[in-house]
């Protein structure tokens, strides 16, 4: 890491970090909480990596290392992706205008001449970027699969006949295609086993659907036994469970805050949070992202100043963060950020979206990842989509707060019950990673998982490729940067028999387009090893290796010894 002024340490050991090449604050501790101790020192041409050793105001450590690494964007790509999106812009603004004369087809939806003087259904402006940009490489989204999306997956091959506008399917199937793309990170997204066979039986007593509420006759002896056991895995008094993740958190957002209230929103926040922080009515503030600097101060503001023009107490003051953000691959430093609810005496809302079931020694998410009290955390959320295999979210806390939301969320009143072979792939795949049916294959999934993420990822920075995030996260994001790069990795990625996601613009900042690989316990040593290597091909073939860093060793970690292996050069 380079030092600068901003990066080396005041007085010897005090230090503000700088990430990703941007102002020091973006990822700085809580001055008046914190210290970052460095182990040694950065040289010119190692990565930015990011590891702290922090302790609080109380005197609580982090349990384990804190690594995280984002290097900054070479020039030349940043200048060649400003240059792409110009360029399309342009081509776009030619083909509008040979739209606009019926010289061009136009595909697009579009009100009738009838209709002209109408207030418009379908913003043309707005549409600008899908209809000239994002249909060139339609065809590296929504791919059709006919089997489940385990490791491997099997999917249907479609075609084109009008530019990515509409498509056909062959009727070949592209068989056993390595999946680096779904949620499955703890591989229960599968058609066999006691998963399978427990949400088949279930099936059979109770059939698929309820047709009713909670509230009215949709409440089942399995829901109330589901959440029963959420509350026992995740240590807290109680839980409920809802039919949606994403309506899990837009539903119960404005349940819980509204006018008078203030949410603090970390930046890259997902939509589904973003969405209910707006349906409550609430004053919205957004913080840097990870920043404890800047959620320590529009803190001090909010009790400084209170309310705009009364300048009379906020009501609540709400703190909205996720477990691991899945764009970037970073884990939330939760240890910091209770620290601060509690000086503050603000509450702290914890989407675990991502993380629960995928960190952890117990697989119990960030708050066992980090060896904290769940009882620090006001409200704990997250779904059931993506470690378990299943669908639907959860709420959990304290009694009074899930008493309280069983008759003022909106999700909870008016939306169907979970179906029983969901409700029962969640029971079945929980007991498993609490060892309670009796086997350690829970356990060994959670562990193998770390092993596979840790072993992906460095794999990937010692090829040369650019990687966000924490070490230990699931979520590997790759960087990509030009928006044609994007189709052309996803592309040949495909060719060789693997199947990523790529995202852009505007899911991502304009010059950080990236490859997503989601990585699961289920990926053997092998399978990863083939895809390592085809991705270093496609890399090597497409100019991704950016990086110009060398890699550091990793950081000694005793602590874990058992969970997470060298990486032979």
């Amino acid at each position: 890491m380079t030092e600068s002024p901003s990066t080396k340490p005041a007085n010897g050991d005090v230090c503000q970090r700088v990430k990703n090449g941007l102002k020091p604050e973006r990822n700085g501790l809580a001055k008046s909480l914190y210290r970052c101790h460095e182990k040694k020192s950065k040289h010119h041409g190692q990565p930015e990596e990011e590891e702290v050793n922090a302790t609080s105001h109380h005197g609580v450590p982090y349990s384990r290392p804190y690594v995280e690494s984002y290097e900054q964007t070479p020039m030349l790509p940043a200048v060649f992706t400003y240059m792409s999106y110009g360029i399309l812009t342009i081509f776009g603004y030619l083909r509008d205008f040979l739209r606009y004369w019926k010289i061009e087809r136009c595909n697009i939806a579009r009100e009738k001449e009838e209709q002209r003087d109408f207030v418009p259904l379908y913003q043309d402006f707005e549409n600008f970027y899908t209809r000239n940009i994002y249909i060139r490489i339609r065809d590296n989204w929504n791919r059709p699969l006919c089997g489940v999306p385990g490791a491997k997956m099997d999917l249907l091959e479609r075609t084109s006949p009008d530019y990515n506008w509409t498509f056909v399917r062959s009727g070949r199937v592209l068989q056993d295609v390595i999946n680096l793309g779904s949620y499955n990170y703890l591989g229960f997204a599968e058609n066999k086993g006691p998963c399978a066979d427990a949400a088949a039986e279930i099936t059979k007593k109770y059939g698929v659907g309820v047709a009713s509420t909670r509230q009215e006759l949709g409440n089942l002896d399995r829901h109330e036994e589901l959440e029963k056991l959420v509350a026992r895995f995740l240590g807290v008094e109680s839980a409920m469970s809802f039919g949606m993740g994403f309506a899990t958190n837009s539903m119960n957002i404005p349940a819980l805050s509204g006018k008078g209230c203030l949410l603090l929103s970390d930046e890259l926040n997902h939509a589904s949070l973003v969405l209910g922080a707006r349906l409550s009515g609430s004053t919205i503030r957004v913080f840097k992202h990870n920043n404890m600097q800047s959620l320590e101060k529009l803190l001090r503001e909010a009790i400084v100043h209170g309310q705009p023009r009364t300048h009379r107490p906020w009501k609540k003051i709400l703190i909205v963060v996720e477990g691991i953000y899945s764009m970037e691959g970073s884990i939330v430093r939760l240890p910091e950020m209770i620290a601060l609810k509690k000086r503050y005496k603000a509450y702290l809302y914890l989407d675990e979206a991502h993380s629960i079931g995928a960190l952890g020694p117990r697989g119990r998410g960030v708050v066992d990842y980090f060896g904290l009290d769940p009882c620090d955390v006001d409200v704990m959320m997250g779904t059931f989509t993506k470690s378990f295999g299943a669908a639907g979210g959860y709420i959990a806390g304290k009694r009074e707060l899930i008493e309280y939301l069983r008759s003022h969320s909106h999700s909870a009143v008016y939306a169907s019950s979970m179906s029983p072979p969901v409700v029962e792939q969640i029971i079945t795949s929980m007991k498993c990673i609490m060892g309670e049916d009796g086997t350690t294959i829970g356990c060994d999934r959670v562990h193998q998982l770390a092993k596979n993420a840790v072993y992906f990822r460095r794999n990937l920075q010692k090829m040369g490729f650019i990687i966000y995030g924490n070490e230990d996260s699931p979520v590997v994001p790759m960087m990509l940067y030009m928006p044609a790069k994007i189709a052309a990795f996803s592309r040949e990625m495909l060719k060789r028999n693997i199947g990523v996601v790529g995202v852009g613009f505007p899911a991502t900042p304009i010059i950080e387009s990236r490859a997503r690989f989601c990585i699961s316990s289920a990926h053997t040593k092998d399978v990863l090893d083939r895809a390592l290597s085809v991705i270093s091909e496609v890399g090597d073939l497409v100019n991704l290796k950016y990086s110009r860093q060398k890699i550091q060793p990793s950081v000694a970690r005793s602590f874990d010894d058992n969970v997470f292996e060298d990486i032979d050069d």
